[in-house]
């Protein structure tokens, strides 16, 4: 009965965790941080490279640096597709916004040379894809372990817009490519339960 009860709510913490994208401005605990970051490496890896890498950005101005990089790529894509200025200018303050606003900001790379040697194109696209699925794991393990803190998040995609400009923003190393970040802190707001596609809609049983 315990262990049934334990699935249970591990179910239900499981199905509670929603995307914040407002905190309060409380920072996040330098020791809470490791601990989030410790759990995200256990998560699954091909052929267990571990090829995530964790840029952690706490500082405004480093975070204002990361924000108007971005920005700048937003700004030069949007202008080239001829977009409103009204439209861009909305775009490039809510990005800064949204970074600034963060207590903590978490850069989620790939290092790219995490890889297992491959004879052909072809499989060398497939151990890149690999990767980035495995970074995309340690993103979603670091949501969870973060929720676990009691803190809320958010996964951002922005960095693979601009991947050479955030790396600049924060002085990473050539070999870490950017593939996403995430916004975390203490929470805002209580966002409503997203609805969800039935199984029925989405599942092949054969």
């Amino acid at each position: 009965m315990v262990g049934r009860q334990l699935t249970a709510d591990l179910h239900d913490f499981l199905r509670t965790r929603r995307s914040i994208r407002r905190f309060t401005p409380d920072p996040v605990p330098a020791a809470v941080i490791e601990r989030i970051l410790e759990t995200a490496t256990y998560a699954p890896s091909a052929h267990n490279k571990q090829p995530w890498r964790f840029a952690v950005v706490t500082d405004l101005s480093a975070k204002a640096r990361l924000a108007e990089a971005i920005c700048a790529r937003f700004r030069a894509d949007m202008t080239a597709d001829a977009a409103p200025e009204e439209e861009i200018a909305n775009r490039i303050a809510r990005t800064i916004r949204r970074t600034t606003e963060a207590p903590l900001v978490i850069v989620l790379c790939r290092e790219v040379t995490q890889v297992r040697p491959q004879p052909d194109i072809v499989r060398q696209q497939a151990e890149s894809t690999m990767g980035m699925q495995s970074v995309a794991m340690a993103g979603l393990q670091l949501l969870l372990s973060a929720h676990a803190e009691g803190l809320g998040g958010t996964w951002i995609c922005w960095p693979l817009f601009a991947p050479q400009e955030t790396r600049a923003a924060l002085d990473l190393p050539a070999e870490w490519e950017p593939q996403g970040m995430v916004f975390i802190g203490y929470s805002a707001e209580e966002p409503p339960i997203p609805g969800r596609k039935p199984l029925s809609e989405i599942t092949l049983f054969r």
